[in-house]
């Protein structure tokens, strides 16, 4: 049986995420076998494991910081926002359905089972398990059947640690507030406090401290300060859409789109030396980019009803008619085609016109396509032609099929087309690879995406985290600014990654007191 501790958060936001990473980080350095776990999560930036399932983002970033592979055994249920009052319910890696808010909390007492089993078979091969819960234990609208906060604290009979987040102010009161609002058998869970986010001199709060350690009767066990390191954080809650960065020789925009998923697609592209990655939601905000990209979506038809009507689709336009490069993932690649059509309702039904960039046509179908997968890009001339021969990996996760206009019927993408398109690349479906192994043949190849002059889109997330695709990707965008790119300003993303976990381990032990959070573990 795996010892195990919970992060908990006096709100949404208050870094429970990132506090889980470093700890399990810092355990993982002292030689244990660690692993994330969170019950529910609720993001629209999701990933496809080895096996095809789906889960939540911010259990992938803490597996990697605990250097295992990720398993839909850290995060069992996965809530996909489909609209302000529900969701779309991933159970296991597998979609149930979409369920309205108050159905699902009717609901989700039957998944304890479910949660118990995924944890159970974690813990297996573990020595610790770091728990992160959601949102805040003190929510006593939602304290009836909790899975994932006190509730589920209990069933794994976990301490808690609680984070309160003071660059928002008011931590003292966040965090004495949720303390006395806990039931009392709640309440002697919680072994200590944290202060997170903090900037300043810490003398300053060592008044507050003792006040608060006395008041709660708990030890704050340590001051997280404000901390400059790039992990990925919550979707629905992260800072990069409002960064406003120095400018940059070559500007990156990325449309902001209501149900924007997975924009952590573009988040290697974040640490090029010269390149300035924005977020934008308006035409004013677009201005003049030398690349726009157009990031996936839970919502693709709703989304491209939005960039039609905030004026963003006839901005894109008029960029791209400039000869302004235009490049989509997933959703955003489907806007791109010339239509798409719901004719099972998967998201609003009925057809509607795309933005005629790619001769592509879209249906959307009740069957989500969840694979990994990886190929080499192939045949593309004009533009994109220098990315031919690149190599890449990635996953896919999507609701509709595409096919360039003219092509065959059968398979993503298609073979040819009665206007200017050309597959992205030869794509092989990952696990059907991995079985060619040990049988016969070379498994099954298929195309992916379209290109079409300076318009191009891929079903491929992950793709800017392959540093030879990347780089040769750069080199075209600099190039036709006239810009020389060297493969030296783009570093490698996975030691970008280490570098980046271990800063935040080096944060955790400088600030938390490591001794006594082990011995509330029990090691």
């Amino acid at each position: 049986m795996a010892k195990n501790i919970m992060i908990q958060g006096t709100m949404s936001n208050a870094g429970k995420s990132l506090l889980t990473a470093g700890l399990l980080r810092v355990f993982a350095q002292d030689g244990y076998r660690v692993a994330p776990f969170k019950s529910q999560n609720m993001a629209l930036n999701s990933y496809i494991t080895a096996e095809g399932l789906e889960m939540g983002r911010a259990q992938v970033v803490q597996a990697e910081a605990a250097g295992i592979e990720p398993s839909v055994r850290m995060n069992p249920i996965l809530l996909k926002p489909v609209s302000d009052v529900g969701s779309q319910v991933i159970v296991c890696g597998e979609v149930r359905g979409n369920m309205p808010a108050a159905e699902y909390f009717r609901y989700k007492q039957k998944l304890v089972p479910v949660i118990m089993e995924a944890y159970r078979e974690l813990e297996k091969d573990r020595d610790i398990i770091v728990i992160e819960g959601a949102g805040s234990p003190a929510e006593i609208n939602l304290k009836t059947h909790d899975i994932v906060n006190m509730g589920l604290a209990k069933m794994v009979d976990a301490p808690v640690l609680l984070a309160g987040d003071i660059d928002r102010g008011g931590v003292f009161a966040q965090l004495y507030g949720t303390v006395e609002l806990l039931e009392p058998q709640e309440r002697e869970r919680v072994k200590g406090l944290i202060i997170n986010k903090f900037r300043g001199d810490r003398g300053i709060l060592e008044p507050g401290i003792a006040m608060l350690e006395e008041k709660c009767r708990l030890p704050v066990v340590g001051v997280m300060p404000w901390i400059s390191v790039d992990i990925e954080d919550e979707d629905s809650l992260t800072e990069r859409f409002y960064r406003k960065g120095t400018a940059g020789e070559v500007k990156a925009a990325v449309i902001r789109l209501p149900h924007i998923s997975n924009f952590t697609d573009f988040n290697p592209l974040e640490t090029v030396e010269g390149l300035e990655v924005v977020y934008v939601s308006s035409v004013k905000e677009l201005g003049e980019p030398d690349l726009i990209l157009l990031p996936g979506t839970k919502n693709t038809m709703g989304d491209l009803r939005w960039l039609r009507q905030s004026g963003l689709e006839t901005a894109v336009l008029k960029c791209a008619a400039k000869g302004v490069p235009v490049f989509g993932i997933c959703g955003g690649y489907q806007m791109l085609g010339e239509s798409l059509c719901d004719p099972c309702g998967v998201e609003y039904g009925g057809q509607m016109q795309g933005m005629g960039l790619l001769p592509v046509q879209t249906v959307f179908e009740e069957q989500k396509v969840r694979t990994r997968v990886h190929g080499t890009v192939s045949g593309l001339t004009g533009f994109y032609q220098g990315l031919s021969g690149s190599s890449f990996t990635g996953y896919e996760i999507h609701m509709g099929t595409s096919r360039t206009i003219g092509a065959a019927a059968s398979g993503t993408g298609g073979s040819g087309s009665d206007k200017c398109g050309r597959e992205f690349g030869q794509v092989s479906d990952f696990s059907r690879i991995r079985l060619a192994v040990s049988g016969s043949g070379a498994g099954p190849v298929k195309a992916d995406g379209c290109v079409c002059r300076n318009a191009a889109g891929t079903y491929v997330h992950g793709i800017f985290e392959n540093n030879e695709f990347t780089n040769r990707f750069l080199r075209l965008i600099y190039r036709r600014k006239g810009l020389s790119f060297e493969d030296s300003r783009h570093m490698d993303i996975e030691e970008y990654k280490r570098r980046q976990y271990d800063q935040l381990a080096d944060a955790v032990r400088e600030n938390l007191n490591i001794n006594e959070i082990y011995r509330m573990v029990g090691i």
